[in-house]
């Protein structure tokens, strides 16, 4: 019989009945160290009191009145990230997937309004993951995701990751609008496109004249030591997608755009129901006024420095569990020899909470302010996952 809730996670057996900064309680009163952080969406820990007070404040005024109206708090939170940021205009969203429907459609609207309806295509690249609507998985197309659920959007190209020449030689192509690429992939395995080709690849989007979308759903907000992971690189994208760490665990996203690349989105072409609700836009802004603070980024680059360092011991310690340390700032990701699901388990057996990626690779994604104490403690757990899941593979 089917269960209630339709069973399309495997999850696992664990009943989170409260959350405390970088800790969750199990109903069985156990303290699980939190290295997930809700997949990059808690960028500042369970339960911060700023963002509490600022939902709560707005909950007491006003939750819903849809965007038929203005929303005061949707528009400060647009304006706080024009003034942080390369663009000109957002449009607010409840999730990553529904930013990178919107980013299509606006890259596509683009081209028809400037006389060019047949430059559709747009370019995408292999261990992507842009969400799971129509348009996302059809943007990936590997099998896993896309195998039952045809016919798919077309006009999708996939290119290998950081091919700069596949990239340059499908540009040109006179069909092709865009280019969508997550400056570091999250769900595919921390994977780093790196400073130097985010550059060729804004440089060959110039030299075609497509439009560059960058997908900073889970690299962004602060989470590199930079407010969005593209500002190392000291290029701009025409479009961006955000989500996850914006609303510090409230449902947020936005689409962020340059006039040029949004103008031709007028009245009518896109909508949303619950996009940019005051209750979402209240936490944004304390997100916001928090992450962006240039001290605070800065202990998050300091902080995962440390925590870097430790994994690169960690590794050297464990070479029969682990391969290598990537990623950037606190999106960590630690290659595995044994089976990544294998160390996720035995990190449950020591009360912490690590998450899997594709190319064998368990992510660590904390919560930006995780305290200096917590990472060493993290560091020893994550020492005892290692002799656990050593033992049990031999």
């Amino acid at each position: 019989m089917i269960p209630s809730i339709l069973p399309t996670y495997n999850r696992a057996p664990l009943h989170f009945v409260k959350g405390e900064g970088s800790w969750l309680i199990e109903r069985d009163g156990r303290r699980f160290l939190d290295l997930g952080a809700g997949i990059a969406v808690n960028a500042l820990g369970h339960a911060h009191p700023a963002l509490v007070e600022a939902l709560t404040e707005q909950a007491g005024a006003l939750w819903h009145i849809s965007n038929l109206y203005h929303v005061d708090k949707q528009a400060a939170l647009a304006d706080r990230l024009v003034d942080l940021t390369f663009a000109d205009t957002c449009f607010f969203t409840n999730s990553g997937t529904e930013a990178c429907e919107l980013a299509v459609k606006m890259a596509r609207r683009y081209w028809y309004a400037h006389g060019r309806p047949e430059r559709t295509k747009i370019l995408t690249f292999d261990g992507a993951f842009h969400g799971r609507s129509t348009a996302a998985i059809a943007a990936v197309g590997t099998p896993k995701m896309t195998e039952g659920f045809g016919p798919l959007l077309p006009g999708f190209v996939q290119l290998p990751f950081g091919d700069i020449e596949a990239l340059e030689t499908a540009l040109e192509d006179a069909e092709v609008g865009a280019v969508l690429i997550e400056p570091i992939q999250g769900e595919g395995g921390i994977r780093s496109l790196g400073d130097d080709a985010l550059r060729k690849v804004r440089a060959a989007c110039d030299a075609a004249g497509a439009l560059l979308i960058l997908d900073e759903v889970q690299c962004g907000m602060g989470r590199t030591g930079r407010l969005f992971a593209h500002e190392w690189a000291g290029i701009t994208p025409d479009i961006m997608m955000v989500a996850k760490g914006i609303g510090g665990g409230f449902p947020l996203g936005a689409v962020l755009a340059t006039e040029e690349a949004a103008a031709p989105m007028t009245a009518g072409t896109h909508g949303s129901t619950y996009g940019g609700n005051p209750l979402g836009c209240a936490v944004g802004l304390a997100v916001v006024d928090i992450v962006a603070d240039p001290a605070f980024l800065s202990e998050v680059s300091r902080k995962a420095t440390a925590l870097r360092q430790g994994l690169e011991s960690l590794v050297a310690s464990h070479p029969d569990v682990f391969e290598s340390v990537r990623g950037e700032g606190l999106m960590l990701g630690l290659r595995c020899r044994l089976p990544a699901t294998d160390v996720v388990q035995a990190g449950y057996a020591e009360d912490l909470l690590v998450i899997p990626a594709a190319d064998n690779v368990v992510r660590l994604l904390p919560a930006l302010n995780i305290p200096e104490a917590e990472i060493a403690e993290a560091l020893a757990r994550l020492e005892k996952t290692a002799t656990r899941a050593a033992a049990k593979a031999a």
